[in-house]
């Protein structure tokens, strides 16, 4: 379908809109006021031109205009629309410009957190730390911004949300050699899943992370941890994952590296191990002398 002419009608509406506000705050405006209707009617015509380029796919300028538009609601004091419109300007320039969707929904998140709306600011904070992800490949930005979503989450005691954004942390943290961090991140997901009936069966997976990031730091670190483990979760002693760690460590311990392969495969062959998981046991083999630094 051909947008064309919905293009040149926004960019028509722009000009109208710009027109409009210019008159709102000339003298004779003033004089016989309508100046505040005046502002009104452009910020709805900046929308409906977003919509348009929207329909063209001209996603800078629906940007641009919704970006208009908001900077008009803040002027007429109405934060929730301006921070609607911020929303609206970052999703458009998501398809576009990724930096300026940043600026937009970090503009929103400024509103919503000075309006006490934690939990709409968090979920902003996860679609800034989704673009540095997989737009900009910034991950300590990304990190940040899940740390800044978790951190609200919890205030609002919005658990759930607040451990999803902390597992992210956690494996980039991992993914980036900050091993403590992760650490301390996992134990408190998995502390905290533990006695939920719903959740519980998650908490291995958290303990089983854990004790793979001690076992690359210190192979007595991870023998300690696995052990403080099974005491607080009993469940995880009778589980794969503590299984396959406590044949790991017996494998380093003999510096066998085929033994250590063997049990990643028999593992694998009934639970796929992920590209996190694997990494990590790479890493963890690596430490075994003369190894060639693979699993297969």
């Amino acid at each position: 379908m051909d947008n064309t002419g919905k293009e040149k009608e926004a960019i028509q509406l722009m000009a109208d809109a710009d027109k409009k506000v210019k008159s709102s705050g000339s003298f004779l405006g003033g004089m016989f006021g309508g100046g505040h209707h005046k502002v009104e009617e452009a910020c709805e015509m900046y929308c409906r031109a977003a919509n348009m380029f929207k329909m063209a796919k001209n996603w800078s300028a629906a940007g641009a205009a919704f970006c208009k538009a908001a900077r008009l609601h803040m002027q007429l004091q109405n934060k929730h629309d301006c921070a609607t419109s911020f929303i609206d300007a970052g999703n458009a320039y998501k398809k576009s410009d990724p930096n300026e969707a940043i600026k937009c929904l970090n503009a929103a998140v400024d509103i919503y957190t000075d309006m006490g709306r934690f939990t709409i600011a968090a979920k902003h904070h996860i679609s800034i730390a989704e673009i540095y992800e997989a737009e900009l490949v910034d991950i300590e930005k990304a990190i940040a911004h899940y740390e800044q979503a978790a951190d609200y989450y919890k205030g609002e005691e919005s658990n759930s949300s607040a451990n999803k954004c902390l597992l992210k942390v956690g494996a980039y943290c991992a993914q980036l050699e900050q091993y403590q961090k992760a650490i301390e991140i996992y134990e408190q997901v998995g502390a905290n899943t533990m006695d939920n009936p719903l959740l519980k069966y998650s908490a291995k997976e958290y303990f089983f992370k854990a004790s793979l990031c001690h076992f690359i730091v210190d192979e007595l670190n991870a023998k300690i941890a696995i052990e403080k483990y099974e005491e607080m979760f009993p469940a995880f002693s009778d589980s794969r994952e503590c299984k396959l760690l406590k044949k790991l460590l017996e494998a380093h311990e003999e510096q066998n590296s085929e033994a250590f392969t063997e049990a990643v495969k028999e593992f694998d062959s009934i639970s796929r191990l992920d590209q996190w998981h694997t990494t990590l046991l790479l890493r963890i083999k690596k430490t075994i002398q003369g190894d060639e630094g693979d699993l297969k």
